[in-house]
């Protein structure tokens, strides 16, 4: 079958486990959104293979059936997948479906957990993409994975090289946008997955016993990047690199730090269907009168329209340092601020933001759960944009409130790091701090207030905020760029297997289990979306 015709543009095959707008749990669905379409409109010919959710968001797009018995052989014989596609922004989108592993309520796990079959929910996934590809009239020069769930498509492309013809000229492209999601799973997982034996080593997919599809991709691909120079910098010493620091030293030379961008055609305030009143550097005005809507909106006092509003968007999780936000909270309340918190994620602290919003009535508003729209009222009707992250790889929150001219105070870690100006300097765009603890975080809190009190200096930071420009156009040809290097009459693949000697080789048995990194946020897990629930004091 003929599923994509042959071109002689450079073919590109994105794998994903998210892309906004049809499916999306963080920032890794906005990048898929638009970093495929920017590969496009610079000359790529780019597709995106992604799983078939049960709650796929379908509305506006016509998703038709094209392959009906994809074969896949995982995890037995006659398995086959069923192909969909749909056209976005001129971007070929191609759905895997199978029923009893993507026909469920959430992407990743619920309270109780992860899915216990995610293993092989996502080797289905890897393994029925790359069968699509076989079939395509010419091999993709590039299939570029993102996180883990994709992290076995290089480890597979690294063997099938060796003996079908087909793939010989594929290069492959592993992308890490969180370090801390590893999809690590027991051996046993490993024997049936359908890479060969000699995978299973310290320099493979191996990981203190375990299998681990995220080291996979970084040990087999031709290209490892992050989604920030800065991340690249940090994961490779032990403070970041949740265990992985070994494997990323060894792969520096082949690791690039390459900055996500921002869509501003989704993320603008001047043109926002979202927002009651459009606003750009030159009429501020308009974002008063989100910021009066806002406050309606979550029922808060009529005062703080005068009064510093400030706002928290993210995963109400220990990385995004929500509990740095909840201890320094009654500091703040005697500033007479107003706060806005967006986000789900732990029970423990879903259930301590209810209890503060009890506690200030009128002045803490909250919602749990996640929203696109509510995101962008908040972003526009907010002042200061709070994000106290212990790690972040990149970072997409602090860009939006940028656009949106809420300046941001942040922890200097990695993405933050290359895109907020910290204050003094009079280019400043933001506010940072150098370590995770409340005390820095609430002085540089209050260096925020106190510049937000002299409007003459705080409306210049805000104009440049907003004319801060993370282009996906930029990343894009980066990218590009990295592609060409891999395509280059001299690219060989430095994946960890071709390092690897025969003795190696020959021994598939898990090694002895080695003391394992504690790294404290290596625990923050991913949890299900679920509907916004407003609260409010009054």
């Amino acid at each position: 079958m003929n599923s994509a015709p042959a071109s002689s543009k450079l073919r590109v095959v994105l794998l994903t486990s998210e892309m906004f707008p049809f499916s999306k749990s963080g920032g890794l669905g906005d990048v898929m959104g638009a970093l495929p379409v920017a590969l496009q409109n610079q000359g790529a010919d780019v597709s995106v293979i992604t799983p078939f959710y049960g709650r796929l968001r379908t509305a506006g797009h016509e998703i038709r059936l094209v392959k009906s018995d994809c074969p896949v052989g995982y995890p037995w014989a006659p398995v086959t997948a069923e192909i969909y596609k749909t056209t976005y922004h001129g971007v070929n989108v191609y759905f895997v479906a199978r029923g009893e592993y993507f026909d469920r309520r959430a992407y990743y796990n619920t309270y109780e957990g992860d899915y216990f079959d995610n293993c092989e929910r996502f080797t289905f996934f890897v393994r029925a993409a790359l069968s699509w590809c076989r079939q395509f009239d010419a091999a993709p020069h590039i299939i570029h994975a993102h996180d883990w769930q994709s992290g076995l498509a290089p480890a597979f492309l690294h063997f099938l090289r060796r003996s079908d013809p087909f793939w010989q000229q594929t290069h492959s492209v592993m992308t890490i946008h969180n370090l801390a999601f590893q999809g690590r799973f027991s051996f046993r997982l490993f024997e049936n997955c359908g890479l060969p034996g000699e995978a299973w080593h310290m320099d493979g997919v191996e990981f203190y016993g375990d299998f681990n599809m995220l080291k996979g991709g970084i040990a087999y691909a031709d290209a490892v990047t992050t989604v920030s120079p800065a991340y690249a910098r940090e994961i490779i010493s032990p403070a970041f690199g949740c265990g992985l620091e070994g494997i990323l030293q060894v792969r520096r030379p082949e690791l690039h730090g390459i900055l996500n961008g921002a869509d501003y055609g989704v993320w603008d305030p001047n043109n926002d269907r979202y927002l009651t009143c459009a606003y750009t550097p030159e009429t501020l005005d308009g974002k008063r009168v989100c910021k009066r809507a806002l406050l309606r909106e979550f029922y808060m006092a009529d005062q703080l329209e005068d009064r510093p509003v400030l706002c928290f968007i993210g995963r109400l999780r220990r990385q995004k340092g929500i509990d740095l936000l909840y201890e320094i909270l009654p500091e703040l309340m005697k500033y007479e601020v107003g706060v806005i918190v967006l986000g789900e994620g732990s029970l423990e602290y879903e259930a301590r933001l209810q209890e503060l919003v009890e506690q200030y009535p009128g002045r803490l508003g909250g919602a749990i759960g996640y929203s696109e729209d509510l995101a962008h009222r908040i972003h526009a009707g907010s002042d200061i944009f709070l994000m106290p992250s212990r790690y972040e790889p990149c970072g997409l929150t602090q860009m939006y409130a940028l656009r949106f001219g809420t300046p941001p105070v942040a922890t200097a870690v990695g993405g933050l790091i290359d895109t907020i100006v910290p204050h003094p300097s009079p280019r400043a765009t933001g506010f940072t701090f150098a370590r995770p603890e409340a005390e820095q975080f609430l002085e540089a809190v209050h260096q925020a207030l106190e510049l937000w009190q002299r409007p003459a200096k705080w409306q210049a930071m805000m104009k440049r905020a907003m004319a801060q420009a993370f282009t996906w156009d930029l990343a894009a040809r980066k990218y590009l760029d990295l592609y060409a290097s891999l395509l280059a009459p001299t690219a060989t693949s430095l994946g960890a297997a071709s390092r690897q000697t025969d003795a190696e080789h020959s021994n598939p048995l898990p090694g002895p289990v080695r003391e394992r990194a504690e790294v404290a946020y290596a625990a923050d897990q991913k949890v299900p979306e679920k509907q916004t629930r407003m609260q409010s004091g009054l």
